[in-house]
Order: C-alpha cells, then sequence, then structure tokens
C-alpha cells in the first residue's frame, strides 16, 4: 500500500513538474516572441525614419533647385525687359531726330535756331551711342540668362 502511495505520489509529482515546466516553456516563448516583434517594430520604425529624412532632403533639394530656377526665370525676364526698354528709347531718339533733320530740311528757321536744332540732334546721337553700347551689354546679359536657364 505504501508502495502505491509512493507511486501515485512520484507519478502525481512527475505530472506537475511537467505542467509547470511546460508552463515555463510557454511563458519563454511568449517573451521570446514579444521581444522579436518589440526589435522587429524598433526596426521598421528606425527604416520609415530613414525614409522620411530622405524625403525631407529631396523636398529640400526641390524647392532649392525651384527657387534657382525662378530666380533664372526672373533674370531672364528682367534682361528681356531692359533690353526692349533699351531698343524702344533708340528708336524714340532716332525718329525725334528724324523729325528734327526734317524740321530743318522744310522749314525756314533763324541760323541760331537751326544751330539749336543741330546741337540737340548731336546730343541725341551721343545717347543713342550710349544706348547701343547698353544694349551689346544687355544682350550679352540676355545671352548669359537664357544659357543659364
Amino acid at each position: 500500500m505504501m508502495n502505491k502511495i509512493l507511486k501515485t505520489f512520484a507519478v502525481l509529482l512527475c505530472i506537475m513538474n511537467s505542467q509547470f515546466f511546460f508552463a515555463q516553456q510557454i511563458i519563454t516563448d511568449q517573451k521570446a516572441q514579444e521581444l522579436e516583434l518589440k526589435k522587429a517594430e524598433k526596426e521598421a520604425q528606425k527604416v520609415s525614419d530613414q525614409n522620411h529624412k530622405k524625403l525631407d532632403d529631396k523636398i529640400s533639394e526641390l524647392k532649392k533647385q525651384q527657387k534657382e530656377e525662378n530666380t533664372k526665370k526672373k533674370n531672364l525676364i528682367k534682361s528681356e525687359n531692359n533690353l526692349k526698354s533699351t531698343k524702344e528709347k533708340i528708336s524714340k531718339l532716332e525718329l525725334e531726330n528724324q523729325k528734327i533733320e526734317s524740321k530743318i530740311k522744310s522749314s525756314s528757321l533763324s541760323d541760331e535756331k537751326i544751330q539749336k536744332q543741330r546741337i540737340k540732334t548731336k546730343e541725341n546721337e551721343l545717347q543713342i551711342q550710349k544706348l547701343k553700347l547698353k544694349q551689346i551689354t544687355q544682350q550679352k546679359e540676355l545671352e548669359n540668362a537664357m544659357s543659364a536657364y
């Protein structure tokens, strides 16, 4: 009888030990899975952060390029407008000189007025030459702006 109790007690003890062992194993496996999951989440967050930084850097670079392009475009438009304005000033002065010459040839003005008119045409011619030099410079600026754009 004592032998039976000891065997029963030993079997009971083995069952309890095995249940404890399996329970301990399940807890250990769950903890390992949780650690793996946290590690995977941390790695995913790290990759996500890196990708966001790359995108932010790319956006910044594109904004910088866009700003540069806008500046080049403004410079191009400004150069075109400056050149156009200078050409208009030259045309206006040339037209004025033609009118003065016409006036000198067609009317009977006093010598003093004719001299004044000739001086005016010479001043206009000087101004035209200055504007033509300015026009050459502006043309070069425009070519530079066009090549940069």
